[in-house]
Parts: C-alpha cells; structure tokens; sequence
C-alpha cells in the first residue's frame, strides 16, 4: 500500500511536469515532430542524462527494486521488431499527437482528443494481450509471460 501511494505522488508530480511544459498539447508535439520545437528534444535527453548513469549505478552496486527483487537492466541489440514497433509507436504519437502519460493530463486538462486517444491505448493493449496468448507475440524473449491455456 505504501508503495502505491509513493508511486501515485510520483506519478502526480511527473503529470505536473508534463502539464507545465504543455507535453499534453497536441500543437507541441505536432510541432517537435515537424522539428520547429527543439526544447522536447532536449527535455526527453535531460531526462535520459540523469536517469540512464544513476540506473548503471544502481545495478552495478547490486540495489534491490522496491519489492526486493534484483535492480537488473534489460540489453538486447535492436532487431527488426523493434524497428517495426518503435514505428507503429511513433506514427500512434504523430497522429494522435499523445502517448498514455500525456494522454492522462489531456483528459484531466479537460482535452476531448483525451477521449479517443485514451480508448485506443487499452485497445493496442488488449490486441497485445491476445497476440501474446496466441503465440504470435514478438520480442526478445527476456519480457515474454508465458500463458498456459487450459481446453
């Protein structure tokens, strides 16, 4: 219960962020796509600066997650999946002009693009979820759940 709380705090303050630096609009990001608005660019880099060395950290010194499990970073050598998947995600996010964090503080700013986008977030979900029970899940193996069905 604790953790859910320090994790909804969190999750409050990182949507107060992206409200304040109008990442919920759908002009901004129509406008970082097109290359006119450098400054997401650099918003998404500052966090990879600060985030990518404190993790190496983390896992070098052996920390443990907060369910006690062992702080392990995934590496896998791109392959055609994730080209594949990496452009599905981005034309979802040109089109929609959103992905699912930003597209919490769209519904919450009061946005009705929010009232499409966030439908079609549990949509690609649920089309995932079953690709996956049906075998025809991709990936690198590291991530996969495996199913077992019962007839």
């Amino acid at each position: 219960m604790k953790l859910n709380l320090i994790g909804l705090a969190f999750g409050i303050m990182f949507g107060g962020v992206l409200g304040a630096s109008n990442l919920h609009e759908y002009d901004t990001i129509h406008s970082m796509l097109a290359f006119e608005e450098l400054d997401v660019f650099f918003f998404m880099a500052s966090a990879i600066a600060v985030s990518a060395p404190l993790l190496w950290l983390l896992e070098r010194r052996g920390m443990k997650t907060p369910y006690g499990g062992e702080l392990s970073l995934s590496r896998s050598k791109p392959e055609r999946h994730h080209i594949k998947g990496g452009a599905l995600f981005g034309i979802g996010w040109a089109i929609a002009g959103t992905c699912p964090a930003p597209a919490l503080v769209m519904l919450s700013s009061g946005a009705l693009l929010s009232l499409i986008a966030i439908p079609g977030i549990f949509i690609g979900l649920r089309i995932h979820e079953r690709q996956q029970r049906n075998g025809l899940h991709v990936g690198d193996g590291e991530h996969r759940q495996f199913v077992t069905v019962s007839k």
